[in-house]
């Protein structure tokens, strides 16, 4: 694999108004059109602009034709790539006018982050480099490199390699990463440096961040907007891991009955948190509710109540009493030091009303003392709800991460409490099947009346069986209810048809038949065979796969230098099995896979997931060829090589391989095993 360049712009102004996947994606449009157009002049632009994602709903052709002829009257002008890029801020400018807001923020990643004008945070900053200076200060590799002095960039220059995120991203979720994927030597080369930031941002999409619009040559750049955005993410994810029923049983405390219950197991984790600082603010007296992490507690009246309900042994009358909200706020974080909390802001941060900077500081003081009693009983007659297998909950992990992955404007914290009002999954079959979604019929959250929610999932129910999936006797009304089997169902389908669709889309010159389970199969095993490789797998459901040397040998053969085999065991142990599968993981995110399994599902030989991860690699390796190909003059390009794309799919015998594969039973994943789910998810929900 060749080492990632990006895409040059020889202004850099302009092009640090761009992200690289917005630059790529931008490049594409530009590129795309000034083929299919004899000569791509001014004219030509605003129907070009008014069909992108950006300006979609905000403008048509005519109001960015406006827009456009104060800057370029000349409608005959040539229109180069810079040119190009000139004019999409030019109407971006106008829709940040037009909107009424700023566009961009340092904080969270949920949607574009191309701003008008890039601002960090420099408290943010300092608290940040201060986590990590704590957090990894004895890491073997990076201890040689900190600690960092937050007053210098050395911060940004850092996370270039992309080692420092890999190691935040195993501090907030341990063993999300197998370290002996990371390439840790003082000097990296490109390609090194690319597959350790290709891995970083492959596994934060894996453990929950939105990563939206950020590529490796981002981060390698180290643009300190978009660091400080995913690294806020990652630190955020760290402080609030205790925040669910499984790791802090106690939480049921904080309500009274199980409805309670069930929607606090909804919540996501900053709400829990709150809720968690108010239960404890009620029993001390104080009589205000706190609703945020900035303006509710910049004054540290909510602060001094709190850690005197806490530790009443460092509790002091006088903070209290104090009038000046500064001084009061540095009282409070002295008395959180005597808690052993680490002072990651600073009086002046609380009294700001840093949203970012108080959420961690009141994550830290629950990490540290949340006051919950152990009451085994309560716990364990709450706990009975949490009933879900072992299965069932790895699934709503994976399709949960998927989701969010997308880019959504709503972020999923619980798919069988989020998914209910069908707003989500309107909005996730937008995403993977562009206006399939009539949103005129939809009724947007929050949804008061319960028959509005039924409208909005059985919208959904419609799509899919118009995207054919197996929906036998599913109605809205089954997902409104939170039927789990049924929605689970529908997801793997929906995720399923995702992958197939963007191998389809690879097959500009395939005949347009579509992609089957056994293709994907069969061009795994053409694959590995090919490399003079013995291993093959006789269906996504061969018990043989759960050792791990199939896909390992299936990675080598799409890129031969990124599975190091000194690392491999042969499988056969249990412990075997799970040093392979961890690596298999890393590996296939590492060159560029986005994948959400785990190990045990490797392990297990869960077929579903067997399918995506083939998918994951055969998509990536036929996602190199096609970017290769493009960089090949069409007259020179031989349609009939074997290496081409056309030749990896449209050669595969498809036929055969339906009818006499052993694979053709692997279609029972969507046909069969799915109309099972639904007929046992009506069975129990009737």
């Amino acid at each position: 694999m060749s080492s990632y360049v990006g895409v040059v712009v020889s202004d850099p102004e302009l092009h640090s108004q761009f992200t690289q996947v917005e630059l790529r994606t931008l490049k594409s449009k530009f590129n795309s059109n000034k083929t299919l157009l004899d000569r791509f002049a001014v004219g030509d632009l605003p129907p070009v602009l008014a069909k992108l994602n950006a300006f979609s709903g905000t403008f048509d052709a005519d109001e960015i034709k406006s827009v456009l002829d104060k800057s370029y009257p000349d409608a005959d002008q040539e229109v180069d790539f810079e040119t190009f890029l000139r004019a999409f801020l030019s109407v971006q400018a106008r829709g940040v006018e037009k909107s009424g807001g700023s566009k961009g923020s340092s904080s969270f990643l949920k949607t574009s982050t191309t701003t008008v004008h890039h601002a960090i945070n420099e408290a943010e900053k300092a608290s940040y480099v201060s986590h990590v200076n704590s957090y990894l200060r004895d890491d073997p590799f990076l201890k040689s490199y900190l600690p960092i002095d937050p007053a210098t960039n050395a911060f940004f220059d850092l996370v270039k390699d992309g080692v420092l995120l890999c190691k935040l991203i195993n501090l907030a979720v341990p063993g999300t990463i197998d370290e002996r994927a990371i390439n840790t030597k003082k000097i990296l080369n490109p390609w090194e440096r690319n597959e350790n930031l290709t891995l970083g941002l492959n596994s934060a999409k894996a453990i929950g961040c939105t990563v939206v619009n950020i590529g490796t040559q981002d981060i390698a750049e180290g643009r300190p907007y978009l660091v400080l955005g995913l690294i806020s993410q990652i630190i955020k994810i760290q402080m609030l891991a205790d925040l669910n029923f499984k790791k802090t049983p106690s939480l049921f405390q904080l309500v009274d009955d199980t409805q309670d219950a069930e929607e606090l197991m909804g919540l996501a984790p900053e709400k829990v948190l709150l809720k968690w600082m108010n239960f404890h603010l009620k029993k001390a007296g104080y009589e205000k509710q706190v609703t945020n992490f900035s303006s509710d507690v910049k004054d540290g009246e909510a602060y001094a109540y709190l850690l005197n309900a806490l530790a009443p042994e460092h509790s002091t009358h006088g903070t209290l009493e104090t009038k000046d909200p500064t001084e009061r706020a540095k009282q409070v974080l002295e008395q959180a030091e005597k808690m052993d909390c680490k002072r990651y802001l600073s009086p002046k941060d609380i009294v700001d009303g840093s949203a970012n900077l108080n959420l961690a500081f009141v994550a830290q003081i629950f990490q540290h003392r949340n006051g919950l009693t152990d009451d085994s009983s309560k716990s364990t007659s709450f706990a009975e709800m949490m009933t879900d297998d072992v299965e069932t909950s790895r699934e709503e992990r994976c399709f949960r991460l998927w989701i969010n992955s997308l880019g959504t404007a709503t972020y999923v914290n619980n798919v069988f409490e989020d998914l209910r009002n069908g707003w989500v999954l309107l909005e996730v079959l937008d995403k993977v099947s562009p206006g399939s979604v009539n949103w005129k019929h939809a009724n947007k959250p929050p949804i008061k009346m319960p028959f509005k929610k039924v409208e909005n999932c059985n919208e959904v129910i419609k799509i899919g069986k118009e995207l054919r999936f197996s929906l036998v006797n599913v109605a809205g009304n089954d997902i409104v209810q939170g039927n789990k089997k049924l929605l689970l169902a529908f997801l793997w389908q929906l995720m399923r048809y995702t992958m197939l669709q963007l191998l389809k889309n690879l097959r500009s010159h395939s005949q347009g038949k579509e992609i089957t389970d056994a293709d994907i199969l069969n061009w795994a095993n053409r694959k590995v065979k090919r490399v003079g490789r013995t291993s093959q797998a006789d269906s996504f459901r061969d018990k043989n796969l759960s050792s791990g040397i199939f896909f390992l040998e299936l990675l080598t053969a799409v890129e031969p230098r990124v599975v190091n085999w000194s690392l491999v065991t042969s499988g056969e142990t249990e412990e075997d099995k799970k040093l392979n599968a961890t690596y298999i993981i890393s590996v296939a995110r590492k060159l560029g896979c986005s994948i959400f399994l785990l190990p045990e599902d490797i392990i297990e030989v869960n077929p579903k997931m067997m399918l995506i991860l083939a998918a994951s690699i055969m998509y990536w390796s036929l996602q190199q060829q096609s970017d290769t190909e493009s960089n090949v003059s069409e007259d020179a390009a031989d349609e009939g090589d074997a290496n081409s794309v056309t030749g990896e799919i449209s050669n595969l015998p498809l036929d055969e391989a339906s009818e006499s594969s052993p694979s053709g039973q692997d279609q029972e994943l969507v046909t069969k095993a799915d109309e099972d789910d639904v007929d046992d998810g009506n069975n129990k929900h009737a």
